[in-house]
């Protein structure tokens, strides 16, 4: 079955004015994106489809299926340690330690798409994440999130709500696999939108 063309529209609940962390210890200074929009972009999610049948492969190599989340609220973030958004980790993991008891989790997947701002190996991106900001919550391998070489995770996300413009891209997924809502890198992970589109999924069935 041939799906129609999915029509984008932006939430009028869009969050503005976000404070934009330029520099953080131990990261070279770096430019973020300044024409990403802040608002959140929202498909009918009936329309939306399912990451669940995908496979992706974790920092150490070990293959995960998606699959594996279904039940879950997730956040599909593309992480990079060298940004200006990279102190966005905090947040992230903040998120993470807040809603996982409730069947949420983060998902982290590094990509040096924009900027080159990731350009360590698995184990120096683990490290980091771990000894500068403390994330427990899954990372995956770097990926390419645009053009031809975009991983297949990020050709769904992007052919359903658009692809990232910067590094710290978030995507909403509902307990269905279906992506359901998605904000740019200006959006903080503390921001009150973020944490009520994600409350919102995890009273939903």
């Amino acid at each position: 079955m041939t799906l129609s063309p999915m029509r984008v529209t932006r939430s009028k609940s869009c969050v503005w004015g976000l404070p934009l962390v330029m520099a953080f210890a131990g990261a070279s200074a770096c430019q973020t994106n300044p024409t990403a929009a802040s608002s959140a972009v929202l498909p009918s999610p009936k329309d939306s489809p399912v990451i669940h049948s995908l496979t992706v492969k974790r920092l150490d190599g070990t293959p995960v299926e998606l699959s594996s989340f279904s039940g879950k609220v997730l956040l599909i973030v593309n992480t990079a340690s060298e940004c200006g958004y990279t102190p966005q980790y905090e947040g992230l993991e903040a998120l993470h330690a807040k809603y996982e008891a409730q069947g949420f989790s983060v998902l982290g997947f590094p990509s040096n798409d924009f900027g080159g701002q990731e350009p360590g190996s698995p184990e120096q991106i683990a490290t980091f994440c771990r000894s500068k900001y403390g994330v427990t919550f899954p990372m995956f391998e770097k990926v390419a999130t645009k053009g031809a070489e975009r991983a297949p995770l990020y050709a769904l996300l992007s052919d359903a709500l658009g692809a990232p413009k910067w590094n710290f891209h978030k995507y909403l997924i509902d307990k269905h696999g279906r992506p359901v809502a998605a904000w740019p890198s200006k959006v903080e992970p503390g921001g009150a939108e973020l944490a009520q589109a994600i409350e919102k999924q995890l009273k939903l069935p």
